[in-house]
């Protein structure tokens, strides 16, 4: 979504998604993963469809697809509480995307790392 609308908009999704995966869903499905962040949000210029990127990080792979899984599982309730949160004439039908980015960077960092401490051991 183009404009100045359709970032305020897509911010506002981001935000709102957020809020409710951090406090009313963790009521109603307590084995979430401890870090879930929505890091980004695309809303169709029609307002008919959003897809929703989600990074999860976790030490345990397994809870963490679990975790993605009870969050698209649940995309009505959350579609139903941004209805509740949001004043649109229509909320979007959500497609949740899971985004690697934080394990990505957490890999880029650890790498990082092991070079610091090479280039100290050679000095």
């Amino acid at each position: 979504m183009k404009g100045l609308r359709g970032e305020r908009l897509a911010s506002e999704f981001q935000k709102a998604v957020y809020e409710v995966i951090s406090r009313r869903l963790r009521d109603k499905v307590p084995g979430l993963s401890a870090i879930i962040s929505v890091t980004g949000a695309d809303v169709a210029p029609d307002l008919k469809t959003a897809k929703i990127y989600i990074s999860i990080f976790d030490s345990d792979a397994q809870r963490q697809l679990s975790s993605f899984e009870a969050i698209k599982q649940n995309a009505g309730f959350i579609r139903h509480e941004l209805s509740h949160m949001l004043r649109l004439r229509t909320v979007p039908s959500l497609t949740f995307i899971l985004d690697g980015s934080m394990e990505y960077g957490a890999h880029i960092d650890e790498i990082l790392n092991k070079l610091d401490i090479k280039q100290e051991d050679d000095d």
